[in-house]
């Protein structure tokens, strides 16, 4: 049966879209879901896949012509096998196609947005010669907004490792070879497997990385001990035994047999003088030198001025205390959290000044008539601040669910860049790691960051009273070029009151 292959539905703000590549030709066998054809429009590149199993017929759309929403690609005939005439080299290599029903397939890195240039292989979780499961995990791609995961496109194993660890690699740029179908034991008989003894060695019980630091600290397995999944070396190991090494008193034999040892690279782990002291010099990941950047570019850039003020938590404990359990119930488990206060507050506050809900575009000021507000989230691989949408609309439960599932993804390293574009006011929160008080940079090309900070006791003064209240220092860091000091002030002390007394959220006045 004859089937139209047609180009996506674009959305409103995407006119057309231009015909990238042709993974497929005419003739050639597809499966089902297997990506034939890439459209790119002016934002993102689109992903064409096979409808069914069959034969492409006919492309009617070339690489570089330009297509319209739903526009037909080519005619895809299903179920029907490739009658395509194999070429001499096929031929002659269906002897061997007929004794083995493995095929090699190119692990390619993500599909690159615009604005991201190119990516660092970070982490292989897999190894030569190990078997993966279809969609499993095997290596992330770092660049300088998210880590992007690479899975396996099939049940079968690493062949080749092309892209090692610390290696820049580009948009659909190949990271290995894979061999469908295969097993750990058939892979590990291939010719490509012939290695040397010792590298065979090395590559089952350590990765790249660690493989590397071996060679740098002048190691072989057997001296170290490893300590992760089923016994492999890591490259913590590496360190591990390096400063045991170089702390240890040397053995007469250990003396004798120094000038024999050949010279290595300087390790990532370095004894230091008499006392023994360690240094640890590791490459800044991409993530952290974009954030060190844009925080330097943000302080050289704009004119940042802060001013702090104190809210009474009080009223926003005592609230929460009485109705969590309620709101919990009734949200699905969701937990009231002070968070969700904050965004409501300031989104209010924003709506009331829109200088601070702007940005600043060249000579142009852009006033945004939505509010995106972004939530620092800390992980491990750094500071990440995902944005929640039109958060006019969202309710506190909306909110708490949101930031919860930001927190979690960040922590798993599953945040992606469409979480993090945008935004026009971010908001971060010090306070969880006991800041009393600290002065917050501005995200370009926003105009306004909030700092909240940790609840403390302190002495007030309430109608002529001492009074032990629950208090918060707030900072809003603003951009003196857009904003004056009189809107900022009047901004902060705007989520003081809301906050304060939260029924001004409900009836917004």
């Amino acid at each position: 049966m004859s089937i139209e292959i047609k180009a996506p539905t674009f959305p409103e703000s995407v006119a057309d879209g231009t015909v990238a590549t042709w993974y497929k030709q005419p003739g050639e066998a597809c499966a089902r879901d297997e990506h034939i054809v890439d459209i790119e429009t002016d934002k993102v590149v689109l992903e064409v896949v096979a409808p069914a199993d069959g034969v492409l017929k006919e492309i009617l759309k070339a690489e570089g012509d330009i297509v319209l929403s739903d526009e037909v690609l080519a005619i895809f005939e299903s179920g029907a096998a490739a009658s395509a005439a194999p070429a001499p080299a096929e031929k002659a290599a269906a002897p061997a196609a007929a004794s083995s029903s493995k095929e090699t397939v190119q692990i390619k890195a993500p599909t690159f947005p615009e604005s991201v240039a190119d990516g660092t292989v970070a982490t292989w979780y897999k190894q030569p010669g190990e078997a993966c499961t279809r969609d499993d995990h095997i290596v992330d791609i770092e660049t300088d907004k998210v880590v992007l995961e690479v899975v396996a496109p099939a049940d079968g194993v690493i062949g080749e490792i092309l892209k090692n660890e610390g290696d820049t690699v580009l948009s659909d740029e190949v990271l290995a070879n894979f061999l469908v179908g295969a097993s750990g034991s058939e892979a590990a008989s291939a010719p490509a497997a012939s290695t040397s003894a010792s590298d065979a060695e090395e590559d089952g019980v350590a990765g790249p990385a660690a493989r590397k630091a071996l060679s740098e600290a002048g190691l072989t397995v057997a001296q170290v001990k490893g300590t992760g999944k089923g016994g492999r070396i890591t490259k913590e190991d590496v360190d591990a035994a390096v400063k045991a090494k170089s702390t240890a008193p040397a053995t007469p034999a250990k003396a004798a047999s120094a000038p024999a040892a050949k010279a290595a690279t300087a390790p990532t782990s370095t004894a230091l003088g008499a006392e023994g002291r360690i240094e640890k010099r590791v490459p800044m990941t991409r993530l952290r030198a974009t954030i060190a950047k844009r925080l330097v570019e943000a302080q050289q850039t704009a004119a940042l001025l802060t001013t702090y003020n104190e809210v009474n938590m009080g009223p926003i404990m005592e609230l929460r205390k009485k109705y969590k359990d309620e709101f919990m119930k009734a949200h699905n488990g969701t937990k009231l959290g002070f968070m969700s206060f904050f965004v409501k507050a300031a989104t209010e506050a924003l709506k009331r000044f829109p200088a601070v809900n702007a940005s600043i575009d060249g000579n142009d000021m852009v006033y945004h008539g939505y509010q995106d507000i972004g939530v620092a989230v800390s992980t491990d691989r750094g500071l990440m601040v995902p944005v929640l949408r039109n958060t006019e609309a969202m309710g506190l439960a909306d909110i708490e669910s949101a930031i919860m599932d930001f927190a979690l993804r960040g922590r798993d390293g599953k945040l992606g860049m469409d979480d993090m574009q945008g935004g026009t006011f971010t908001i971060t929160n010090g306070g969880t790691f006991g800041s009393l008080l600290s002065t917050p940079i501005i995200n370009p090309p926003q105009t306004g960051i909030l700092g909240m900070h940790k609840i403390q006791e302190r002495p007030m003064a309430v109608n002529g009273q001492v009074v032990i209240q629950p208090m918060m220092y707030l900072a809003l860091s603003y951009d003196h070029r857009m904003i004056d000091g009189k809107e900022a002030v009047q901004f902060l002390v705007t989520i003081k009151d809301l906050l304060e007394d939260p029924a001004r959220l409900l009836l917004e006045i």
